[in-house]
């Protein structure tokens, strides 16, 4: 536990200690097993996306690109947490230095916060194919899908470069406990024994102006794609283009539930059971990048087969 006269200085050396499932620190390493899985297929999944993409021609359309782009996105949220949660779960290794925290905790909010830019994105996408079918060939250029993921990569590491730079100003006197097996930042924010506002004002207002403003704006394209939808005359013509939609709603689903719901426990959860904070934060992160590539494959043809393809070629 930490001292109430440690200074900010010693914050920078500090040790934290991250946390699996409390109550079953004895018998968690039983999940190993399941968690290795999930980091396979995540992993697994998202790298046959992203290499189906590049090595089809075919596939080489706007929509296509964008799903690669949300599967880096998954394999890179991948890989920030994965290091942290084997080693607290499958070694009991559970020290982590402050600086390390720090930047794993800024990875993950900004990959976080890319993959809520690039499920905009493909509502955008969405949108155009349906409601101005003409124009979707000169409106999604490869220059203007360059320029929008480049736009959702810089609005996650601008808007997120702060949060570092707040944490570290904060005395860590409270505890060096953490409540999660990675590192998050309300959960950091916490440990502080000094005046918190500025850092819960801040991630508010990140969580709002992006994310409560990509869902909006998803929303909102829904809207008018129904909207659009619904005006078209024969029954199977509107099933067909409702059916082009449902991979992309289901992804935005799997990721602004839990994600609302991790952030509603956060801050207004105080005295929910620690096993609800852990749970809702680990599906939070493991159940999109583990669920995305299997709900493309599963609904996209043209990714199944070419995958099929790549692992023709693989065994010739």
């Amino acid at each position: 536990m930490g001292s109430r006269n440690r200074s900010p200085l010693d914050c920078y050396l500090l040790t934290l200690f991250l946390t699996g499932i409390p109550g079953l620190e004895y018998t968690q390493k039983w999940l190993a097993g399941p968690l290795c899985m999930m980091y396979t297929v995540a992993l697994g999944g998202n790298t046959m996306i992203l290499l189906a993409v590049w090595g089809e021609s075919s596939l080489h359309a706007p929509m296509y690109y964008f799903l690669s782009l949300l599967s880096f996105s998954d394999v890179a949220m991948s890989l920030a947490t994965f290091p942290t949660v084997i080693r607290t779960f499958c070694l009991s290794a559970r020290a982590i230095a402050f600086d390390a925290c720090l930047t794993q905790m800024f990875l993950i909010h900004s990959f976080s916060m890319m993959e809520s830019g690039i499920l905009l994105a493909m509502s955008f996408d969405r949108y155009v194919a349906i409601c101005n079918p003409l124009r979707y060939a000169s409106v999604l250029t490869n220059q203007v899908i360059a320029g929008m993921g480049l736009a959702v990569t810089a609005r996650s590491f601008i808007t997120l470069f702060p949060l570092p730079f707040l944490i570290k100003r904060l005395p860590i006197c409270r505890s060096n406990v953490l409540s999660h097996s990675y590192c998050l930042h309300p959960d950091m924010m916490k440990l502080a024994c000094a005046d918190i506002t500025v850092n819960s004002i801040y991630g508010m207002y990140v969580l709002v102006s992006t994310f409560g403003l990509d869902l909006l704006f998803i929303i909102l394209s829904y809207v008018l794609i129904l909207r659009s939808v619904l005006l078209i005359a024969s029954h199977e013509e509107r099933l067909k283009a409702l059916n082009t939609c449902v991979s992309h709603i289901c992804a935005v689903l799997i990721f602004y539930i839990p994600m609302i719901g991790v952030s509603t426990v956060h801050r207004f959860g105080k005295h929910a059971p620690r096993y609800v904070h852990v749970l809702m934060s680990n599906i939070y992160l493991f159940v999109p990048p583990v669920l995305n590539p299997i709900i493309y494959s599963a609904k996209t043809k043209e990714i199944r087969r070419s995958i099929v393809r790549m692992f023709h070629r693989l065994r010739m």
